[in-house]
């Protein structure tokens, strides 16, 4: 659970979770809590549950409310964060607000609605919503929802309403991350580009929400507490890694995501809801690289 009055406590590896499927698509929920007790036990300071690559936008609510409550359940000490503003209409998500609220996470994930061409709107939809808890909420940058970018004077102010602890920015430009950087106070600009990780943190951003997490979180505390002690040479080099699982990982994610999370134990079907589809030919150059990886110590 977070504390209260300690925005220090928001910085750091926030990694995401998959959602297992069955063959037929159900969620495979035995699979789920296997999947959370293995991402705590790699100790990252955060997880974060129904995000876009849990594939939220394909869940109903009540599975997403399920997932949530699961996660919070088995992740121990591990503060847990869901979104919380998926449904449709406006009194639907002030009830999902309010539900998501009580399964038992740490905190809530808002999301940009799309509603990034008009940014006083995106202000008040999300402040007058975030009325309808008492947790703390991360911003989500939601590519999923386009137009979603939120500019940085947006994020300043919406800061200053005391509300809003961090962001997952997915803006993928050092201009533009830099600009929320500098308006960030006490909060934390996650990033969630790869190619920028290491000189986002250099820049200035307190932490990392990003796909290759859900099944590589090791590298990314790793990376994170090598350069919170001040080896910044050696987190340069974790970030090499990085890059490494982020191509390893990118074409079929999050269906190659769930693959290599089974090559590490943790049984997992590839499955998604969505057209991903790996081939026997993926499926060997996942096998190829994962062995590689291994060799050297880096998976």
């Amino acid at each position: 659970m977070y504390k209260k009055n300690d925005m220090k406590q928001f910085s750091g590896v926030w990694s995401l979770l998959l959602t297992p499927f069955n063959e037929d698509r159900t969620i495979d929920f035995a699979a789920l809590e296997n999947y959370v007790e293995w991402q705590a036990s790699k100790k990252p300071q955060h997880l974060f549950a129904v995000c876009g690559s849990a594939e939220m936008n394909s869940l109903t609510i009540e599975e997403r409310l399920k997932i949530a409550t699961i996660a919070a359940k088995k992740a121990g000490d591990i503060p847990v964060v869901a979104t919380a503003n998926m449904e449709p209409s406006w009194l639907a998500q002030v009830e999902e607000v309010k539900r998501m609220s009580a399964t038992g996470v740490s905190g809530l994930v808002f999301v940009s609605k799309g509603y990034a061409d008009d940014q006083d709107r995106m202000f008040t939809y999300l402040s007058e919503l975030s009325t309808f808890t008492t947790l703390p909420i991360m911003l989500y940058e939601y590519p999923g929802a386009s137009p979603c970018k939120m500019e940085a004077q947006t994020y300043g102010k919406l800061v200053e309403t005391g509300r809003f602890v961090a962001i997952k920015d997915t803006t993928c430009t050092m201009p533009a991350i830099e600009e929320k950087i500098a308006v960030q106070g006490e909060s934390s600009v996650l990033q969630a580009n790869m190619p920028f990780l290491f000189k986002s943190y250099v820049a200035g951003a307190r932490g990392v929400c990003a796909t290759p997490t859900t099944c590589g979180t090791h590298l990314f505390v790793k990376m994170w507490d090598e350069f919170s002690n001040g080896k910044v040479e050696e987190a340069r080099k974790t970030h090499e890694h990085i890059i490494l699982l982020d191509n390893a990982i990118d074409s079929g994610f999050n269906a190659s995501a769930k693959y290599l999370i089974s090559l590490q134990g943790v049984p997992m079907n590839w499955y998604t809801r969505g057209s991903h589809n790996l081939s026997p030919q993926r499926l060997e150059a996942l096998d190829v690289w994962y062995g590689w990886a291994k060799d050297y110590g880096i998976m």
